[in-house]
């Protein structure tokens, strides 16, 4: 399977952004890791309350399956953190490299 690049641009509930990076770079970081995705960075757009991250997979089932495995492992289910609760909107989208 080729691989798969997401941006994801999260609005975070007014008062949570600082919370919500480090729970994502304690909890869920480590476990995307485990799955196989590499992470390309993630950012901070305290302006408009915003997470921005880059996350790519290229792995033999694809990204998809690979992202439904990982919501639906042991580890995900057991860190009692819900997306919900922090965010607001989440906009993913799937880009290419160009350089």
């Amino acid at each position: 399977m080729p691989r798969t690049t997401q941006l994801r641009i999260y609005t975070v509930r007014d008062g949570l952004l600082d919370e919500w990076a480090a729970k994502w770079r304690e909890l869920i970081v480590p476990l995307r890791l485990k799955f196989g995705f590499e992470i390309q960075g993630a950012w901070l757009d305290r302006e408009r309350n915003r997470f921005i991250w880059v996350i790519s997979y290229d792995g033999p089932e694809g990204f998809a399956e690979r992202n439904r495995q990982y919501w639906s492992s042991p580890e995900r289910e057991s860190m009692n953190l819900d997306p919900d609760d922090y965010l607001v909107e989440t906009e993913v989208r799937e880009v290419e490299t160009v350089i």
